[in-house]
């Protein structure tokens, strides 16, 4: 185990918060995505959710995209916690997988803009203990939570 800085209880605390987070996003979104790209899909067919083949519109294959990005910060996340002498967490909050397209998507952009205000918790509470590695991961996955903020946004203004 390598252990390169001491820090308060805090920023462990939060580390242990976004991993968790990161672990239960993936899976929702996953979900969202399996449950409604095949099968009965019917609840979101309707509204050409996934069953839509157009370019521009394929929020399916977005929610998979999305989901395969979080699990990937949740294994940065789990080994800066390992790194720093922490245990990951291994359990999540429940999944909220929505019944309407407006739902699934709601529930995502609220998803993502509570990521945003935790991950700059993070940021700054790692700059002001001096872990300048945990700050620099959490600058890149602020960076791909924003963009998944943006995506959900636009999802939902193209479904109203």
């Amino acid at each position: 185990m390598v252990k390169n800085i001491e820090n308060s209880g805090d920023l462990m605390s939060l580390l242990v918060e976004a991993a968790a987070r990161e672990m239960k996003v993936a899976m929702q979104y996953m979900m969202q995505h399996t449950l409604y790209i095949g099968g009965d899909s019917s609840i979101l067919k309707a509204a050409g959710f996934v069953a839509s083949h157009r370019s521009i519109f394929l929020p399916g294959k977005s929610l998979k995209k999305i989901a395969i990005t979080e699990m990937k910060h949740a294994e940065a996340i789990a080994e800066r916690i390992s790194n720093l002498g922490g245990k990951p967490p291994t359990e999540t909050g429940p999944l909220m997988l929505g019944k309407t397209v407006a739902e699934i998507l709601e529930i995502d952009k609220a998803e993502e803009e509570f990521a945003i205000k935790l991950y700059k918790q993070i940021i700054t509470t790692a700059k002001k203990e001096g872990d300048i590695i945990t700050e620099k991961l959490f600058v890149k996955i602020l960076s791909d939570e924003e963009e998944h903020h943006r995506t959900f946004v636009s999802l939902l203004t193209e479904t109203k």
